[in-house]
């Protein structure tokens, strides 16, 4: 299984560049250099910047999480994800509702040696009890997390995306090796904004965490950089 390495705590976060254009995230990039080593591309940048700006920042050594969440039928999913993985991400996600099948061909079109970390996306932290009920979704987030990450493990998963709310519950249930990593991360001295299932970064590190993800508190500051620094300084 492949592991994303966390050398330094700076390595544990993804700076989501949830902006545009490629411009903006590039100003953002230059801001934050030196503060963050990886950085989230998620769809509205990727379908604007295209693929070519992913590999740019990528032979920087930046540490890039593709966020595009496929889900498709399997051999769909399987091609998107062999033409991503030659981008030189870090990580790369695909939707764990998209079934068995999709999962395991997603993980089996990807190359050996040097490949993207490949998560499965559980329950998006936009969600809640109420809004799966409306869904006809019969379990409780934390329950549909559970299962979904289950799938992702049998499909040989390396690890999936989940709010910070399930971090204890799906470390306890599938072992230290795989990755949790963790949007929905608001610290202290930050707004909520559209994010339901939240916590902070200090709480998200200590239930087990593997990475977090963390935009406008970041993005959005005066000083991305300072902001930057506040954080490491909360989980480091």
């Amino acid at each position: 299984m492949t592991v994303l390495s966390f050398k330094d705590p700076r390595d544990r976060v993804f700076v989501a560049l949830d902006v545009p254009t490629a411009d903006d995230a590039r100003r953002l990039v230059d801001k934050l250099r030196g503060e963050a080593t990886g950085f989230k591309i998620g769809l509205q940048l990727f379908c604007c910047a295209g693929p070519g700006f992913v590999a740019e920042l990528a032979a920087e050594g930046l540490r890039i999480f593709l966020d595009l969440k496929f889900h498709d039928i399997p051999n769909t999913v399987a091609g998107a994800v062999r033409s991503v993985a030659s981008l030189g991400a870090a990580v790369i996600n695909i939707h764990c509702l998209g079934g068995l099948a999709m999962l395991r061909a997603a993980k089996e079109a990807l190359p050996g040696a040097g490949r993207p970390a490949l998560l499965g996306v559980t329950v998006l932290t936009s969600l809640d009890d109420d809004d799966l009920r409306d869904l006809g979704v019969a379990h409780t987030a934390e329950g549909q997390v559970l299962l979904l990450a289950r799938l992702a493990r049998e499909a040989g998963l390396d690890g999936v995306i989940c709010s910070p709310r399930e971090i204890s519950l799906l470390r306890a249930e599938l072992g230290d090796e795989f990755l949790l990593v963790t949007p929905g991360i608001r610290p202290a001295w930050a707004a909520t904004g559209d994010q339901k299932r939240i916590t902070t970064p200090r709480e998200a590190i200590a239930a087990g965490a593997s990475a977090l993800v963390i935009g406008r508190p970041v993005t959005a500051a005066d000083n991305p950089a300072a902001a930057m620094r506040k954080v490491i300084e909360e989980i480091g």
